[in-house]
């Protein structure tokens, strides 16, 4: 069986890296003849740092599915057009907002210096901060901060493009449309009902509504509905974790 993890709030937490004990139970999935991937709304590049690099070859779904990489290499990318590019510049300046947005590699960022999401932009420095003007595509947009953050997110989304709230962060995440965790899956040939997904939020919803099993942690009321069950954010929640894929790894064997 395959074995997709959401990252953050999932099977790490506040933005630290993934354990050994995680990390164990993910190389024992292998082991046994499952596959594990990896799917976040991280890019790739900020995917890497939170996984040991012996994982840095598995396939890996970043920036909520507009980027795919296979084997340490980038595979599949998918950008805004450029009428929609150039929109959504004009609403950011119109609305004063301040973001981080994502081309393949490089970013933007133009928030406080002390936001805390700057802890988990490109940690390990593979990447390099520039201008807006110079991304050749951009693939994700966050919006931090802007005057009026709701009559944005209504104007945005005539645009033809995918918006995330992600309430805990009071954060817009925006994506090209048809872009999510599902829609890479499919472009990795992975059908519906051919994968277990782990998740926490509003952007694994896609790829729970097609799973054969779905594993929600925490809680969340949008992704609650399409939870094949969930595990509570307690204390223990690692264990509780490594005991419910040794049992899924057994039955889906």
């Amino acid at each position: 069986m395959i074995f997709v993890f959401d990252l953050d709030g999932t099977i790490c937490y506040k933005g630290q890296p993934i354990t050994e004990k995680i990390l164990h139970v993910l190389e024992c999935l292998q082991v046994n003849g499952h596959t594990v991937i990896f799917a976040s709304a991280r890019p790739i590049r900020d995917m890497l740092p939170i996984l040991n690099p012996r994982f840095h070859a598995y396939t890996m779904i970043g920036g909520n599915g507009s980027l795919v990489s296979e084997n340490g290499q980038l595979t599949y990318s998918t950008s805004f057009t450029s009428h929609q590019t150039h929109s959504i510049k004009s609403l950011l300046n119109e609305y004063d907002a301040t973001y981080l947005i994502d081309g393949e590699w490089d970013y933007s960022y133009t928030g406080s210096p002390d936001h805390p999401i700057l802890t988990q932009v490109d940690p390990a420095r593979l990447a390099k901060m520039v201008p807006l003007e110079a991304h050749e595509a951009i693939v994700k947009v966050l919006v931090l901060t802007a005057n009026a953050m709701e009559q944005l997110a209504d104007k945005i989304t005539l645009l033809d493009v995918v918006v995330h709230t992600h309430r805990n962060e009071n954060v817009l995440d925006i994506s090209p449309n048809n872009i999510h965790k599902w829609a890479a899956l499919k472009k990795l040939n992975i059908g519906r009902e051919q994968y277990i997904a782990f998740g926490n939020d509003a952007n694994d919803i896609s790829m729970f509504k097609n799973a054969a099993h779905s594993v929600m942690i925490g809680y969340h009321e949008e992704l609650a509905q399409y939870a094949t069950e969930a595990i509570p954010l307690e204390e223990n929640i690692e264990d509780k974790i490594v005991e419910k894929l040794n049992y899924l790894s057994t039955i889906y064997n």
